[in-house]
């Protein structure tokens, strides 16, 4: 008696068939993106107070599924400046999130490369549909976030997701219903906390607070 295996269609598949599988497997698969234990590992510091951060970035932007709001902190969690942008691609790759975010960052405020230590924070708040748990895409914007931040001169914060059940900083555990996707923006400190997105006089502005 003799054992054998039959060819897999793998092996029975011409080569030129194989390279193009292949092909379209890494376009679908996300690259270059941090999972859960790497963004923890990675001594992301903690906001004081995120619910405010998040209150305030919804307030300013009204952010829809797929947009994304980068903001700049100073050390006493003060908002320097922010943009946002609505993610048009659909491949998933932190290549790509990262230089869409750097070319925000670059628009509204200056790098601080010329400093040994950085001062201050980028955070990023990312809308999109379907559960508060991490995913690829996550993923894909946390290595973004960090190598933007790397090539600004800005320390890398927190990575916070909000979906229509609400919002949750990734990697914390913290998180709250409102706001959320959709929502009403919230009313903070006596005054809704609005403002236009970037451009115009409000860009001039936070260049020249930021410059202080």
């Amino acid at each position: 008696m003799t054992f054998g295996f039959a060819p897999s269609s793998a092996t029975s598949m011409p080569a030129s068939s194989m390279r193009a599988e292949r092909s379209a497997d890494s376009i679908d698969r996300p690259t270059r993106l941090l999972e859960p234990a790497e963004w923890a590992a990675a001594g992301i510091p903690l906001l004081r107070n995120p619910r405010e951060v998040v209150s305030g970035l919804h307030a300013r932007h009204r952010p829809i599924p797929r947009t994304a709001v980068v903001a700049v902190l100073d050390p006493e969690e003060r908002l320097r400046a922010s943009a946002s942008f609505t993610r048009r691609e659909n491949g998933t790759d932190g290549w790509t999130f990262r230089n869409a975010l750097l070319s925000q960052l670059r628009r509204v405020i200056p790098h601080d490369l010329r400093r040994r230590t950085p001062v201050r924070t980028a955070v990023l708040l990312y809308c999109r549909e379907g559960e508060t748990h991490w995913t690829e895409e996550d993923g894909a914007w946390m290595w973004g976030l960090r190598d933007a931040c790397t090539l600004h001169g800005l320390r890398c914060g927190a990575y916070i997701t909000m979906t229509r059940d609400g919002w949750q900083v990734l990697g914390e555990g913290r998180g709250g219903r409102r706001p959320s996707v959709g929502s009403v923006a919230e009313v903070l400190g006596g005054g809704e906390q609005s403002a236009p997105r970037t451009g115009g006089a409000a860009t001039e502005m936070l260049r020249r607070a930021a410059a202080r």
